[in-house]
């Protein structure tokens, strides 16, 4: 049986399940509309998801961007890049929200100096490449902050701005919109200060195994999910308004931002 795990967007709740629904409409397709064996039913929720990336027998999963441009092209294959519905989505490209609290003083990025920053992690695209590259063109000697925290997760960031263990953080648009959506009260305290450039989302991949019928029967499944009424909910739960066929080189430019951050010597968000 082969491996699906879809774990990108699956918070509030209502995403989680209209994921799941997603995934078995796609697996229903794979296996009776294409023919493909070792379809599994189920998405599998036990591997953290970025392990799921290169596991030898995945299917489907979806990528951050920057690590797909960075790491991962080459060992996996593009399948197609989902487009939503949300303020900051731009057909497949994304940006990320640059946020702080209600209360904060800060009006401008520059305000944003000394202060200390949540990072999901730092190899996320939203969370900290686009954070990266608006904060680098102000830092001197490849430092800004006072302190940047590593907190695992957009959510986790949002609570850590929120609660003020943290200053500022960079949220991925759709997150940001999921939440807004289905639990508003976690952004009360929030607001937006700036946003991030855009780039190419999420994109969802296969095991470089896989072969070119594959992947385009693939491509298939997932057209047939955008335009098939019985999931109508299902993509306004997900604001998932289609799927963008994109090649290699359109994520190119997410490199291109890491590269510009280090010439002006900021490597890293510091």
């Amino acid at each position: 049986m082969r491996l699906a795990s879809l774990s990108m967007y699956v918070d509030p709740q209502p995403l989680m399940d209209a994921t799941a629904e997603l995934w078995r409409y796609i697996s229903n397709y794979l296996r009776h509309e294409a023919g493909l064996s070792g379809v599994p039913a189920e998405l599998d929720r036990s591997l953290p998801y970025d392990e799921a990336w290169l596991h030898p027998d995945l299917i489907l999963a979806q990528s951050c961007g920057y690590p797909y441009a960075k790491r991962l092209r080459g060992s996996v294959r593009l399948v197609a890049t989902p487009t939503y519905n949300l303020p900051g989505c731009d057909g497949p490209l994304m940006r990320s929200f640059i946020v702080v609290h209600n209360g904060a003083s800060a009006r401008s990025l520059a305000d944003l100096r000394d202060l200390t920053a949540a990072v999901n992690n730092h190899e996320s695209n939203s969370g900290s490449n686009f954070f990266r590259a608006e904060i680098a063109p102000r830092a001197q000697g490849g430092r800004f902050f006072s302190k940047v925290i590593e907190t695992g997760g957009h959510a986790a960031s949002i609570t850590a701005v929120a609660e003020g263990s943290a200053d500022v953080a960079a949220i991925d648009c759709v997150t940001f919109g999921n939440i807004r959506r289905f639990e508003p009260e976690r952004l009360s305290n929030l607001r937006i200060l700036a946003e991030t450039t855009s780039g190419p989302g999420l994109p969802f991949v296969t095991s470089s195994g896989s072969s070119d019928e594959e992947v385009e029967q693939l491509q298939n499944a997932l057209q047939a999910a955008i335009s098939d009424p019985s999931l109508a909910l299902v993509r306004d739960r997900l604001a998932l308004s289609g799927f963008a066929t994109l090649a290699d080189a359109d994520y190119e430019p997410l490199l291109a931002l890491e590269r510009q951050a280090a010439a002006l010597g900021y490597a890293r968000i510091g």
